[in-house]
């Protein structure tokens, strides 16, 4: 047992030391301006994508805007049942992220598309109606990259193919851009 730990660990670490620091400083940069020009961000994603997305979007919302002063307009949505089961059932699964958006999204607004495949194909529409409406993409993906590597405009690869290796360093990384704000390093 010790030994299978200390290699999950150690796999655990790589994986969040392949992502290169200016890409994730890119996209502080991306959040300082929605921040300043008080545009949307939107963060979605399934299963635990889906879940980082949610604490992703209560972070940036309530703990980094509680540091920043100005409040940061953010909404995962995968948070609203009402909407998700009413686009799946009268559309498809597919539509269930690109409907809300068609409602809430404007151009230079942000949309933070989180899988560890990079097929989703609800996130895959989502990110290719978003950079036809002017929002920038950003992907947030494991080593398989898929169809959403091929979409954003900015672009997170966690170079790993297990799904809780990468659903926690996609965590990391969300905590991290929150608390760029939360502990003031990043503020305008």
């Amino acid at each position: 047992m010790k030994q299978w730990i200390e290699s999950y660990v150690d796999a655990q670490r790589r994986a969040l030391e392949s992502v290169p620091v200016e890409q994730i400083a890119g996209v502080v940069e991306t959040l300082k301006r929605v921040h300043r020009e008080s545009r949307q961000v939107f963060a979605i994603g399934n299963g635990g994508s889906a879940c980082n997305a949610s604490h992703f979007a209560v972070d940036l919302g309530k703990g980094a805007s509680d540091a920043m002063g100005k409040r940061f307009r953010v909404l995962s949505l995968t948070d609203n049942v009402g909407w998700i089961t009413a686009l799946g059932n009268d559309y498809s699964y597919a539509d269930v992220f690109v409907g809300q958006l068609q409602n809430y999204a404007q151009a230079g607004d942000v949309l933070i598309s989180i899988s560890v495949s990079g097929n989703s194909p609800n996130c895959v529409k989502a990110m290719e109606w978003a950079k036809a409406h002017g929002v920038t993409t950003i992907a947030l993906v494991g080593a398989k990259r898929g169809r959403m590597a091929e979409i954003a405009d900015q672009l997170i690869v966690i170079q790993d193919t297990h799904y809780g290796r990468v659903e926690d360093v996609q965590m990391n990384l969300l905590h991290l851009w929150c608390y760029a704000f939360l502990e003031k390093v990043a503020g305008d």
